[in-house]
């Protein structure tokens, strides 16, 4: 079957359409200037400010177990001062550790009691 009239386009072209959008704002809306944008983050990482204690201390268990885990199979890896200084990193993770579960069980303690 032959059609006479072509299919219609399926949407607007995106690019010229935004186009059109800039030059018009630019020549008939020059009073209403962009907002500007903000301002780079010097943060790279945050932590949520409602974040509840209990699950920064989840998370800081986690994180500092992880570590752990890593610092042991990089050891394994690694000889001479090399392991030795490896091993401490993991002794001192350890600590945060131990140091992270005795702050779960008060919590945990003081939520029950």
């Amino acid at each position: 079957m032959f059609k006479i009239t072509p299919n219609p386009p399926t949407g607007p072209d995106l690019k010229l359409n935004q186009a059109a959008h800039r030059a018009i704002d630019h020549y008939l809306n020059t009073g209403t200037e962009p907002p500007e944008p903000p301002p780079p983050s010097t943060t790279l990482f945050s932590v949520a400010d409602d974040a509840s204690s209990e699950v920064l201390i989840a998370n800081s268990y986690e994180t500092f177990s992880s570590v752990t885990a890593l610092l042991l199979d990089l050891s394994d890896e690694l000889t001479g001062k090399q392991r030795d200084v490896a091993l401490a990193i993991h002794q001192l993770s350890e600590l945060g550790v131990l140091l992270v579960d005795k702050l779960m069980a008060r919590e945990s303690a003081g939520a029950g009691g």
